[in-house]
């Protein structure tokens, strides 16, 4: 068993999810740093400029950063070699942020130490080699899947109908 506390955790994207990754990774003794489209300057945490540089620079990596096609196979190859066999990818984003055969060669390789999944490329499929990995851990999305969440989920389904056949702006529009 390998213990989380103390181990450098590098973030893909700090926004608001990836943020409060970082916080609580911080409560663990967690040396933090990102990479994301530009630097934060109001962010503590060690920017690097490539996630190449990321990778290479921290134990655990972890994909917290929209889908666009300048973040498509973010992960690839040459990252998950950076990141090395002692290396642990996390990817809570969108599945085709990852390579995902490029993903299972380095699991089946050994050339990462792991990888915790909840999203898939090309989902609902999951590779089938990963289903008889010791390496990896695999769950469904289920980020929503609180109480709480599905409340303020309905809370704005609500509030978007009451705005919609009221004539006033929506709280979410989708454009």
């Amino acid at each position: 068993m390998i213990s989380f506390s103390g181990k450098k955790v590098g973030i893909i994207g700090l926004g608001r999810i990836g943020t409060a990754i970082a916080k609580r990774a911080e409560a663990f003794n967690c040396p933090i740093s990102y990479y994301s489209r530009s630097e934060k300057p109001e962010s503590n945490y060690k920017y690097f400029p490539s996630v190449v540089e990321l990778a290479s620079h921290c134990d655990i990596l972890v994909v917290a950063c929209p889908l666009t096609e300048q973040t498509r196979h973010i992960v690839n190859r040459e990252v998950l070699n950076a990141l090395g066999p002692k290396g642990f990818l996390i990817n809570i984003g969108r599945g085709p942020h990852v390579d995902e055969p490029e993903l299972v060669a380095a699991l089946v390789e050994g050339r990462i130490a792991g990888a915790g999944l909840d999203v898939f490329e090309n989902e609902p499929h999951v590779p089938e080699e990963l289903f008889g990995l010791d390496n990896v851990v695999l769950l469904p999305h289920v980020g929503s899947g609180t109480v709480e969440t599905r409340n303020a989920m309905a809370d704005l389904v609500i509030g978007n109908l009451e705005a919609h056949f009221s004539k006033k702006p929506l709280l979410t529009p989708v454009v």
